[in-house]
């Protein structure tokens, strides 16, 4: 089980369940939410997308609103499986 990194004081609403539960992954090792942004565009829903592989795992991008936030996951996961996981992964009606 990975763990995800709370070092801000703001984050996209409803981001850090979606983040805990995909932390629950054995090949997750850490999730870190970063940088967050105001962008013109608004997004009524939680989105969470894969951006660009790094060293080492995945960039993420979390869309809610008006605000964007990058999310560093370490992992061992290839980005199919990865972006299983997100949809597997997501907290909503009826899961969980």
């Amino acid at each position: 089980m990975g763990r995800v990194v709370i070092t801000h004081s703001t984050y996209v609403e409803g981001l850090i369940p979606w983040l805990k539960a995909l932390a629950e992954d054995k090949n997750i090792q850490t999730i870190t939410p970063a940088v967050i942004k105001r962008v013109k565009g608004r997004c009524p829903q939680l989105q969470l997308r894969i951006s660009t592989p790094i060293k080492g795992g995945f960039k993420l991008v979390a869309r809610r609103g008006s605000s964007v936030q990058e999310v560093f996951v370490v992992t061992t996961l290839d980005e199919a499986t990865l972006l299983l996981r997100l949809i597997q992964s997501k907290p909503g009606p009826g899961k969980r």
